[in-house]
C-alpha cells in the first residue's frame, strides 16, 4: 500500500482498489488480515470513516470479511474474485471502445488479431 491518492475518483474507492492490488500482487494473502481503518486513515491522512467505506466495500463483495473484535481479513478465494472483477471491466473499458474503432476503420478480426500480436505484451 504505497501507492498514492489522487483526485481522479473517489478516496474509498481507490482505498478499495489498492487493497484489491495488493491482493493480486500476493502482499496480502487469503487469511491474512488487512490494515485497520484507522491505520489506513493515518498511512493516508483521511477520515476514518473514509477508510471504512471503502473496506466495507470490499466485505460487501466478500473480498475481506471481519472477525468480530480481531479485524478484517483476506477472504479465501478474493484473488479469484479480483480478477473476474477486473477482467470484465478491462472488457467493458478497452475491449469494447477497441472493437468498435476497429469496426468504424473497417478493421477485420483477424487483421485486428494481427496488429496485436505484433505488439509484445
Amino acid at each position: 500500500m504505497n501507492e498514492r491518492l489522487t483526485e481522479q475518483k473517489s478516496i474509498y474507492l481507490q482505498i478499495s482498489e489498492m487493497i484489491e492490488t495488493d491482493i493480486l500482487r500476493g502482499i496480502l494473502l487469503e487469511e491474512e488480515q488487512v490494515p485497520s481503518t484507522n491505520e489506513l486513515a493515518k498511512l493516508y491522512t483521511i477520515n476514518p470513516a473514509t477508510a471504512a467505506k471503502g473496506v466495507g466495500l470490499l466485505v460487501d463483495e466478500g473480498i475481506l470479511y471481519k472477525r468480530r473484535g480481531i479485524g478484517m481479513f483476506v477472504s479465501k478465494g478474493a484473488r479469484e474474485k479480483i480478477l473476474v472483477k477486473r477482467k470484465a471491466a478491462f472488457a467493458e473499458n478497452h475491449v469494447v471502445p477497441l472493437l468498435a474503432e476497429a469496426k468504424s476503420l473497417g478493421i477485420s478480426k483477424e487483421e485486428l488479431l494481427i496488429m496485436i500480436g505484433e505488439r509484445n505484451i
